[in-house]
């Protein structure tokens, strides 16, 4: 880890809002114990980019949606994933960072799953695959190559973003310590992908020592 050029790359913290935390509607446990390691790390860096889940209501991975209980399985035609609770409905206290986090430290806030019919997992790319956020050509703009990822939750939206940033031709860091997932066993199965992808896994006391 070139821990000397943490000013030429990017750190993307990802979905650390009230919903993802104890409290909220689709908590991720532990998710709030990550926010005093991230607002740690924030300030090492050149560039820092937050994602937040911006969902529309009646968003298509809501269970209610759909007539189901949570944690169904979505089976439709375009489709299979898992139904959600509602959560992180735009305008909402549930949508909002966690009021721990350090937003002023960000350059970007970046937005997703905002369109109704689609949901966004990576902050790269939509859940088709191939819609962008935006986020590859802010970091191309900015000549950053390499990005560190963490946040919430291990299992879901940080697997996401860490393999879409390697399969674009990133370096990839993922900062475990300073992620959470939804479950244990598919945290491992989560870490053994993205290691497969081509990510790093590093330790935040790595950049601490700096």
């Amino acid at each position: 880890m070139d821990v000397q050029g943490l000013d030429r790359s990017a750190l993307i913290v990802v979905d650390v809002q009230n919903d993802f935390c104890p409290g909220g509607a689709l908590a991720v446990p532990g998710g709030d114990e990550i926010i005093p390691i991230i607002n740690s790390l924030m300030p090492l860096f050149g560039h820092v980019a937050l994602t937040q889940d911006w969902h529309p209501q009646g968003h298509s991975s809501f269970a209610s949606t759909h007539g189901k209980a949570p944690f169904s399985l979505d089976e439709g035609p375009d489709r299979l994933g898992m139904l959600w609770p509602d959560h992180c409905v735009a305008g909402s206290r549930g949508a909002d960072f966690h009021p721990g986090l350090r937003t002023d430290l960000a350059r970007l806030i970046l937005r997703k799953g905002t369109r109704k019919d689609l949901d966004s997992y990576s902050a790269f790319f939509e859940n088709d695959g191939h819609t962008s956020t935006g986020l590859s050509g802010w970091l191309a703009a900015l000549k950053v190559s390499a990005v560190y990822v963490l946040g919430l939750a291990t299992d879901y939206c940080v697997r996401a973003t860490a393999v879409d940033a390697a399969n674009l031709g990133l370096e990839v860091w993922v900062l475990t310590e300073a992620c959470r997932p939804v479950s244990p066993q598919d945290e491992r199965i989560a870490v053994e992908a993205m290691k497969s992808a081509g990510c790093s896994m590093a330790s935040i006391y790595e950049l601490r020592s700096r």
